[in-house]
């Protein structure tokens, strides 16, 4: 999986970054491994973060979201679900961008100390959460909720963050 970065700010560690990558990839092969492997991937899979300021993710959300708020990511999804995505990444002809995550380090930075988790471990969460967008989960149902909460707790798992600080 690749990672476009884009932090004009600066504002996260190469480490941060790291964890990241190694977020997306074992999200991408929890996802679709096993279908990956069946059938082979001729071009590597790509993502955009990009991390911005609250002006920023204020614009965004008007103008993608219609809502006058300051958010924590924004998902930008190349694809309808799932299936469609699937379908895409195994056709060697196609684009292999999923799509693209930004992140709004303030107020990332906020719910860090609302819930006490910590920067890294909340900027990771958001990440996550926003990559399964990519892959077409979403949790406007209950139902919907739990399974894409316990996925991304299966991602973080997996690279080792916790919600310990």
């Amino acid at each position: 999986m690749q990672i476009v970065f884009n932090d004009e700010f600066d504002r996260l560690t190469p480490e941060m970054w790291g964890l990241m990558e190694q977020a997306a990839d074992a999200a991408f092969r929890t996802e679709f491994g096993s279908e990956i492997d069946a059938a082979g991937l001729e071009n590597e899979p790509e993502i955009g973060v990009t991390i911005v300021d609250d002006n920023t993710i204020l614009e965004l959300n008007r103008e993608y979201r219609e809502k006058d708020s300051v958010t924590d990511v924004l998902s930008f999804p190349q694809f309808e679900g799932h299936s469609d995505l699937l379908e895409d990444l195994l056709d060697d002809e196609a684009s292999t961008l999923i799509g693209d995550v930004v992140i709004c380090y303030e107020q990332a930075a906020r719910q860090a100390d609302e819930y006490d988790t910590g920067l890294t471990r909340e900027i990771l969460y958001l990440f996550v959460h926003s990559v399964m967008h990519l892959f077409g989960y979403d949790h406007m149902e209950e139902d919907e909720k739990a399974v894409m909460r316990a996925r991304e707790e299966e991602v973080l798992s997996a690279i080792g963050v916790t919600r310990i600080k």
